[in-house]
C-alpha cells in the first residue's frame, strides 16, 4: 500500500496527468474493448475494483503498479471518498491513471461520482465504456434482454439495501418493476432475493412470472439457475448461488432453456423444470 504516499514523495506535477475510467467488461477477458485492452496494455498505474476478473487483471504489464481498492459487502479495502482522493493525488502528482471498473463504469458502477469529483478538481479524464454484466449475463446464459414478443421495456435496478429510519429496506418502485411485459435486470440482488420476488408478487406480478439468477456471468464456471418469481429464492438456496450475481425477471427468460444450452460450452443450467 506504499503507492498510497507515492504522491506526496514525488511532490505536484505542473500538470496533472489523466485519468481513464475503463469499463472491464463483466468477466471474460476477450469481451473487453479494443480501446479498453489498449490501455491496460499502456498503463503505469492501475486501480481496480472487486468485480474486475483475475484474466483481466493478468493482461496488465509488469511494469505498471497495481493497487486493489475494491468493495464488497462489510469489507471496504478503501472508501470511495478515498480512492477519488488517491485518484486525484496521483493525477496531480503526474502519474496517468488507470480506474478499471467491473462491467460499465456508468452502470452501478459510481463511475459518475469519480468523473464528477475529477471535474470538480480540474482532473482531465476519459471515460471508456464496458459491455455491462447484465450483456455479458444475458449473452452467455441464453436470455434476449429485449424481445418483441415478451419485453417492451427494458429497466435496470439496484438490489441493495437503503438506510431508512432505523430499518434498511429496498428502496424500488415495485409497482413500475411489477408491469407485465418488461425485462427487469437487478443488480446486487441476491441477498435481497426474497423481499424482490415477494415486493414483485405484491404488486401484482404473476407468481409464475420467469426468473433467474446468472453466477459469475461469462466466466468459465458461470451458473445460470432458471425458475419463476415463486420458486427463484428457494432455487437460490438449493443452489447456493452468491455473488456476484444478476437477477433477471420477465418473458425473455423463458427462452434460457431453448437458447442457453446451445451458447456457451461449459456453462451450467439449473432450473426447477
Amino acid at each position: 500500500m506504499s503507492l498510497l504516499n507515492e504522491p506526496l514523495q514525488f511532490g505536484v506535477a505542473a500538470r496533472p496527468a489523466r485519468v481513464t475510467l475503463a469499463g472491464a467488461g463483466p468477466g471474460d477477458p476477450e469481451l473487453l474493448t479494443v480501446k479498453a485492452a489498449n490501455a491496460l496494455r499502456a498503463a503505469s498505474v492501475v486501480l481496480y475494483d472487486h468485480l474486475v476478473s483475475k484474466a483481466v487483471i493478468d493482461l496488465v504489464p509488469s511494469t505498471a503498479s497495481r493497487l486493489y481498492v475494491g468493495k464488497e459487502a462489510g469489507n471496504h479495502t478503501l472508501s470511495q471518498e478515498s480512492i477519488i482522493e488517491l485518484m486525484i493525488r496521483l493525477a496531480r502528482a503526474g502519474r496517468p491513471v488507470l480506474r478499471l471498473k467491473g462491467g460499465d463504469p456508468y452502470v452501478f458502477g459510481r463511475g459518475g461520482e469519480e468523473v464528477q469529483a475529477l471535474a470538480a478538481h480540474g482532473i482531465p479524464f476519459e471515460v471508456i465504456p464496458g459491455i455491462s454484466a447484465a450483456q455479458g449475463a444475458a449473452a452467455y446464459a441464453g436470455i434476449p434482454l429485449t424481445h418483441r414478443d415478451h419485453a417492451r421495456t427494458l429497466v435496470f435496478v439496484t438490489g441493495h439495501l437503503r438506510s431508512e429510519g432505523a430499518e434498511r429496506v429496498v428502496d424500488l418502485d415495485w409497482p413500475m418493476l411489477a408491469r407485465p411485459h418488461q425485462t427487469v435486470v437487478i443488480y446486487m440482488g441476491v441477498g435481497t432475493l426474497p423481499v424482490i420476488c415477494s415486493q414483485l408478487m405484491a404488486h401484482g406480478a404473476s407468481p409464475e412470472t420467469p426468473a433467474a439468477l446468472v453466477e459469475r456471468a461469462t466466466l468459465p464456471d458461470q451458473r445460470t439457475v432458471a425458475g419463476t418469481l415463486q420458486t427463484l429464492p428457494t432455487l437460490a438456496l438449493v443452489h447456493d448461488v452468491r455473488p456476484p450475481a444478476i437477477i433477471m425477471i420477465g418473458g425473455v427468460v423463458s427462452l434460457h432453456e431453448q437458447l442457453g444450452a446451445i451458447n456457451v460450452p461449459g456453462t451450467v443450467s439449473l432450473s426447477d423444470g
